[in-house]
């Protein structure tokens, strides 16, 4: 049985971008955002970014500002390692029958997040390509963003630009600084065609991962958190380090392996490996 209809993948090869209701069960958006609600509170005993992930880096981003009366966790890497809940969803939801109907029918999980704009922060990110930063042999690469709460034009819902995963991969460096962002006059080219992409908890938007996005700060009283996971073709290789490493990237979750490797034709630059707890800061540093 499938899940899109034929108009719907139409029009994701078409836009780059898609939304997509109940993608979880009612059960699987409770469970994500207890959890998540148990890191939070969590936070709230820490001062610095901690936790530890697989290369090192901490686990858990804090916004700066955060506080014990004002909490601001702002990212959860790979939440998959240390939750169930979120491993489960991984492997399991809806989401990834979705994207088989796409770029299967054999896929691999490549890096998971959850990124969240708790009410009043002020995170804002900057437009940019995904693909740039975890370039394959192929592009048949989709980020998943499933919506753990509404997502609202208040609160700071993805904004991104349809039909640019066909064109140019923009450079993120400038001045010899890898920015995570494309520069001023991209921005600029696109900004009049930015469609903002909203809807109820438990929905997803699938991105192509060549698509240009980012999006605004949250500004209202209300929280929005995404759980992100990536899956790609299974016959596509990456071809710079992974930028979010896990015990589970590369993980095949639908499907069957091929023992083969497909090329596209495609140029760019490599991009830089982040230091930091996440490309926010890589964002931040360059102003």
């Amino acid at each position: 049985m499938t899940i899109l209809t034929q108009d719907q993948k139409d029009q994701f090869w078409r836009d780059g971008v898609l939304v997509v209701e109940n993608a979880v069960t009612p059960e699987e958006l409770k469970s994500l955002r207890d959890t998540f609600a148990e890191w939070v509170e969590e936070s709230r005993a820490h001062v610095d970014d901690y936790g530890e992930t697989m290369d090192g880096r901490p686990r858990f981003d804090l916004q700066p500002g955060h506080s014990a009366d004002v909490p601001g966790l702002r990212r959860v890497q790979s939440p998959e390692e240390v939750s169930e809940v979120y491993a489960n969803v991984m492997r399991n939801a809806a989401t990834v029958d979705i994207c088989a109907e796409l770029i299967g029918p054999n896929i691999r999980f490549h890096h998971g997040k959850v990124n969240s704009k708790l009410p009043g922060t002020a995170t804002k990110v900057n437009f940019h390509q995904d693909f740039p930063f975890e370039p394959m042999t192929n592009d048949d690469m989709i980020t998943c963003l499933l919506f753990i709460d509404d997502v609202t034009l208040e609160n700071g819902p993805l904004e991104v630009v349809p039909g640019t995963h066909k064109g140019p991969l923009y450079s993120h460096w400038h001045n010899g600084v890898f920015t995570g962002s494309v520069s001023d006059e991209v921005f600029e080219q696109h900004k009049d065609n930015i469609v903002k992409c909203t809807g109820t908890a438990g929905s997803v938007c699938l991105m192509h991962a060549s698509l240009l996005h980012g999006s605004a700060p949250n500004l209202s009283d209300k929280s929005r958190t995404l759980y992100i996971s990536t899956y790609y073709a299974e016959d596509a290789i990456e071809l710079s380090p992974n930028h979010l490493p896990s015990t589970l990237t590369h993980e095949l979750v639908r499907g069957e392996a091929s023992g083969r490797v497909r090329c596209t034709p495609y140029g760019m630059e490599l991009p830089e490996v982040p230091k930091d707890t996440s490309f926010f800061a890589q964002q931040a540093a360059a102003g």
